[in-house]
């Protein structure tokens, strides 16, 4: 080994001790800790308080379409239960509204039998709202905020970069399983949740000969929640920029959507009726 790469070791050995990877000593359980108090003091984040976060939305479509709408938009909960409202100046797409009322997942219909693609994946995987991962940290019912309450499990699964930052990889195992492969990826440094990614991948059917199988290919579906530009808001440090993007990798019919969010108002302990939650009445 060169002389020079030698001495530098030894000397961050002799200032910092072993030079060791970022993951070593690092459980879930110490991780999460760190995570929660990043978001704020214990009185701020009791999740008896309400939280109202409101701005605009922009969705574009990617691939499988072409376009681009927004409008104004809202995340809301208390407790458990969680709502999200979007309008859009479309015809054709005119909103989302998907709410958790703490037992039932609701979804509004454009008409009868018509759902957005995004409602049509949380309907089939409503473990993302019953559980409380939808939203991440901008919800009260953020599953990490009380982990022993939900019944669920973490597992740790290494670090990966996002978007240049280096990150922990926690495996969210919910309470009552199911088909999706959760990972909630934490900040190495400052520990606030940078993303949620949801994936579900659907084996091949087989066909009636071997060429018909042949030909036959998997789906998957992802789901991604992006988390940025941090402040403080109601003693609680919460992203103001909220993204999700959604793909379906099918051969024949792949989908590529994104929703961001810019989030300007956060209103803290407004009650809200639990009739809001209840969008498809």
């Amino acid at each position: 080994m060169n002389t020079a790469i030698i001495l530098t070791l030894v000397l961050l050995t002799n200032l910092f001790g072993p030079v060791a990877p970022v993951a070593d000593k690092v459980t879930p359980e110490e991780l999460v800790a760190k995570h929660i108090e990043a978001i704020g003091k214990a009185e701020a984040r009791k999740t008896d308080r309400s939280r109202i976060v409101a701005g605009t939305s922009v969705m574009n479509i990617k691939t499988g379409g072409r376009g681009t709408v927004s409008g104004p938009a809202l995340l809301a909960s208390q407790k458990d239960s969680v709502l999200l409202k979007a309008e859009f100046s479309s015809p054709s797409y005119p909103f989302e509204k998907i709410g958790f009322d703490g037992r039932k997942l609701h979804a509004k219909q454009y008409s009868p039998g018509v759902r957005s693609p995004l409602d049509e994946f949380f309907m089939s995987h409503t473990t993302v709202f019953t559980e409380g991962l939808f939203g991440g940290v901008l919800s009260s019912a953020w599953p990490l905020l009380d982990l022993a309450a939900q019944g669920s499990k973490l597992q740790y699964a290494g670090t990966e970069k996002i978007d240049g930052r280096q990150a922990h990889k926690l495996r969210y195992l919910p309470r009552a399983g199911g088909e999706l492969k959760i990972t909630i990826f934490i900040d190495a440094e400052n520990f606030q949740h940078l993303r949620t990614e949801y994936e579900r991948v659907i084996a091949a059917p087989m066909g009636g000969t071997p060429g018909e199988s042949a030909s036959q290919r998997e789906m998957r579906y992802q789901l991604v929640e992006d988390f940025r530009d941090f402040k403080t808001e109601g003693g609680l440090t919460l992203p103001h920029k909220y993204t999700i993007q959604y793909f379906v990798f099918n051969l024949n019919n792949p989908i590529a959507l994104d929703w961001t969010f810019n989030l300007t108002r956060f209103t803290f302990d407004y009650p809200i009726e639990h009739k809001e939650f209840l969008v498809d009445t």
